[in-house]
């Protein structure tokens, strides 16, 4: 089993497009390009799916921070940024509930 490499966007794509113009092999493109067989077959699944931009490497950036790509995503991260929303609020309500509670227990001690 090849360790997984560091690879750019371009080489990833040039990968892809030597993996789909010969018939998605996947184990003659990792040997080819000295990545692992994973590697190429989720670049070539993420391509076909959300092209180009699908290999970009998102990791450790936040839904709402990036543009996003498809429709999908755009929905995706207005609801995100909603339910985040929603959790704010609910937890401030929480929080005046109890302090109008403690209030109320010392008025009667």
């Amino acid at each position: 089993m090849r360790k997984a490499r560091s690879t750019t966007p371009e080489e990833r794509l040039a990968i892809v497009q030597d993996c789909l113009a010969n018939d998605k092999n996947y184990g003659a493109m990792a040997l080819k390009y000295q990545c692992s067989y994973q590697q190429v077959r989720n670049w070539v699944k993420r391509y076909e799916e959300m092209g180009s931009a699908g290999l970009e490497d998102r990791r450790g950036h936040r839904v709402g921070t990036m543009p996003s790509r498809t429709p999908e995503e755009e929905m995706r991260d207005r609801i995100a940024e909603l339910e985040r929303r929603n959790r704010d609020l609910q937890m401030e309500n929480d929080l005046l509930k109890k302090v109008r509670e403690l209030e109320m227990k010392d008025r009667y001690l």
